[in-house]
Formats: structure tokens, sequence, C-alpha cells
């Protein structure tokens, strides 16, 4: 199974979950998720991800200076964002169940 085509379904959920933990710039995001075990997930699907979430008023924006390299703009989950990732998280579970119970016995 191509696990892309899954991710795509869940990156919004993914991301959100990511930042609910603690506030973080784009590439923080992508090692988070990394970490968590999505290894397919690309950068620039995150950046995407995060610039339409922020537009979506679902995360604030702030900028922090790097003395290695350029200012970093670091994201957090404001009250609409953690709202949505708790429509989210709802939605899911409710999903996976009924995959666990259509593929649990195969």
């Amino acid at each position: 199974m191509d696990t892309s085509q899954l991710l795509k379904g869940v990156l919004d959920l993914a991301v959100l979950a990511v930042l609910d933990r603690a506030d973080g710039y784009g590439y923080e995001v992508v090692r988070g998720l990394r970490a968590a075990g999505l290894q397919e997930v690309g950068d620039a699907s995150v950046y995407g991800t995060l610039r339409r979430l922020y537009n979506a008023g679902l995360l604030t924006s702030y900028v922090v200076p790097s003395e290695e390299g350029p200012h970093r703009k670091y994201y957090s989950v404001n009250g609409p964002g953690r709202d949505r990732l708790r429509e989210l998280v709802k939605t899911w579970r409710s999903f996976a169940e009924t995959m666990e119970g259509l593929v649990g016995a195969a």
C-alpha cells in the first residue's frame, strides 16, 4: 500500500499533534513527524500544510532570531487549532476503529 496517499489524508492531524506538544519551526515539525515513524513525509508537504493551517487561523506564528543562520518562524496551535485537533482526533479514532473491525481478523 502506498503510505504517501494515506499520509495526505492525515497530515493536518499529524502536524497539529506535533505542534500541540511544543511550538516548532518547519523543519522541527518535519523531524517530529519522521521521529514518530512517518518517514515518507516530504518537507514541501509539511511546509504547505503549515501555511494552509496558518492561513485558516488554526496556528499563530512568531519569529525567533538565530545566530546560526536566518531567523526561524515558529508555529503554535491556538484555540481554534486545538478545537480542530480534537475534531480530527475524534474522526481518526472512529475511522481507525472501523478499519480495525474490517481487517482485524484478516
